[in-house]
């Protein structure tokens, strides 16, 4: 009775919070776009139930069993340890029955890394427009393909409601190795410590340096050989990625400045992207002995939107990772800097942004 109660009441808050978010954004996005968001996001929260019930239930296979004990004591660390919010969120389980939770369009136009923005109601401004259906996201890609953009969908296991409606865990990646599961949690969870609505690539390296900071403290914690060969696995291939995505950014970067006529731009955008995916099966073949995890990332085709979008999550990593180490490591001086940042005008924030990573914390 409780747990139908609790939904209730959460579905209750979250129709509340998106129609008057919809109202006071004067509908400047489509209606279905809402209608589908509003849909979308209810059917999350009805289909979610607290761990514990499904944990008792003797229907529940065993491996889900134990992967959501997993993911409690992932949720229990990441308040107790990492300062991370203690609510509701990722106490509760869905099988979703997707292969996503969210479909994300991501833009750009065809000579630039600059992606494109949408407003939204509550969150503010931000580098994509999501979609719970995949055709609604791609019926939108396409639409902009046809304008003249370069244009991407990206399947998006989770994604954080900043701590306004209770996340649930989901199918989608419950069953992901456990270095994986533990740095989705952290991640999503930092949104809830600051987000600064129009600025995507302060929120996404924020939460990514928490992720890292967080995962390397579990990892340390569990003093479990196998998981510790999990994540130095993780580590090297997300470097490796990030390296080749970074080269690909600077050679195309330097194309785009380079004031030739379209058409010698485009040869040198398709060659950049073409020399991308032939590093990266070299990559694969040698170094990684064959594994096959990236291939679905590297060889789909490439556009600017693709490789802007992956450099969001990075770009003022290192920054981040800076301040942390001038906060001597401690999460919630760290935050409460991090807060500071979010207060400043964007450019001053930027501005203090390359300094730290110029300085790199000293």
């Amino acid at each position: 009775m409780r747990d139908s109660t609790d939904t209730r009441r959460a579905v209750t808050r979250a129709t509340a919070l998106l129609l008057a978010a919809l109202t006071a954004a004067g509908c400047s996005l489509p209606p279905s776009y809402y209608a589908q968001a509003i849909g979308g996001q209810l059917s999350l929260l009805s289909a979610a139930r607290p761990v514990q019930d499904w944990v008792d239930d003797p229907a529940t296979p065993e491996p889900l069993r134990q992967r959501l004990a997993l993911a409690t004591r992932i949720r229990a660390f990441a308040s107790e340890t990492l300062a991370l919010p203690r609510n509701r969120s990722y106490t509760r389980y869905a099988d979703i029955r997707r292969s996503s939770a969210v479909w994300n369009v991501f833009a750009a136009p065809p000579y630039s890394l600059e992606l494109h923005t949408w407003c939204y109601p509550v969150a503010g401004c931000a580098a994509y427009r999501g979609y719970f259906a995949r055709e609604d996201a791609q019926r939108l890609a396409d639409q902009l393909a046809r304008q003249g953009e370069d244009a991407t969908v990206a399947p998006v296991p989770a994604y954080s409601t900043l701590g306004w409606l209770p996340d649930p865990l989901l199918s989608t990646f419950i069953h992901w190795p456990e270095a994986e599961l533990a740095r989705l949690v952290f991640h999503e969870l930092a949104h809830q410590v600051v987000y600064v609505g129009g600025d995507t690539r302060f929120n996404e390296s924020f939460a990514t340096c928490v992720e890292q900071a967080g995962l390397a403290r579990w990892v340390g914690a569990r003093q479990d050989p196998e998981l510790q060969r999990q994540y130095e696995l993780l580590r090297l291939r997300r470097a490796d990625v990030q390296a080749l995505v970074a080269q690909t950014r600077a050679r195309l970067e330097a194309v785009y400045a380079s004031g030739q006529p379209p058409a010698r731009m485009a040869e040198a955008k398709e060659a950049a992207f073409a020399d991308l995916q032939q590093r990266y099966r070299a990559l694969r073949d040698s170094r990684w002995g064959g594994d096959t995890r990236y291939d679905a990332l590297f060889l789909a085709p490439w556009n600017n939107a693709r490789i802007a979008a992956m450099a969001a999550y990075q770009d003022d990593v290192p920054a981040f990772d800076a301040l942390l180490a001038r906060n001597g490591g401690d999460l919630p001086r760290f935050y409460a800097a991090v807060r500071a940042l979010a207060d400043l005008p964007r450019a001053q924030r930027e501005r203090q942004l390359r300094e730290l990573a110029g300085a790199g914390g000293a």
